[in-house]
């Protein structure tokens, strides 16, 4: 039996260690996201998008098992682990690199890319978006994208608990 080559996708995937030199072969401007993406539903894939029609290239960096239990969503989140999420995240088309950070901020995934556009959703005010005075202080500009699905991790997984 022949041997399959991993999916194309998953060279999207890339160590923080290895973000700086994955970013600089990225066309710009890019955009930078970051988020738990435990369950993908519409509303990320949503947003996800819209990120994305921000640059040329978007990279995602998402919180580890340890700093989503730190977030206190409860405990049993996360549901999937962070190599099922980033894997889901890389397979997207508006996707361009998936990286993690261990800490309880993405910060450091902020340093590292030095984004031209910083992304969070519409329930984060820019002000308090993590790396704004950064981007703002090299040039780039901070983006908080107005939900247009009102759906979460959180609403889902008590439905399902509720069927």
């Amino acid at each position: 039996m022949a041997l399959v080559p991993p999916p194309a996708f998953e060279a999207r995937i890339v160590a923080p260690e290895a973000l700086a030199a994955s970013v600089a072969r990225l066309p710009r401007p890019l955009v930078f996201t970051n988020g738990c993406f435990d369950i993908l539903h519409r509303g990320h894939v949503t947003y996800l998008a819209q990120a994305r029609a921000l640059g040329a290239s978007l990279v995602v960096a998402v919180n580890s098992d340890a700093s989503v239990r730190r977030l206190g969503k409860g405990e049993e989140r996360p549901v999937n682990t962070l190599a099922d999420r980033m894997a889901l995240l890389a397979a997207l088309e508006a996707v361009s690199l998936v990286t993690w950070f261990e800490e309880d901020t993405p910060l450091a995934r902020i340093l590292d890319c030095r984004p031209d556009v910083l992304v969070k959703g519409g329930d984060w005010p820019v002000e308090k978006i993590v790396g704004h005075a950064e981007v703002s202080g090299w040039g780039g500009r901070i983006a908080s994208i107005p939900f247009l699905h009102q759906t979460s991790t959180t609403t889902l997984l008590e439905k399902i608990r509720r069927l």
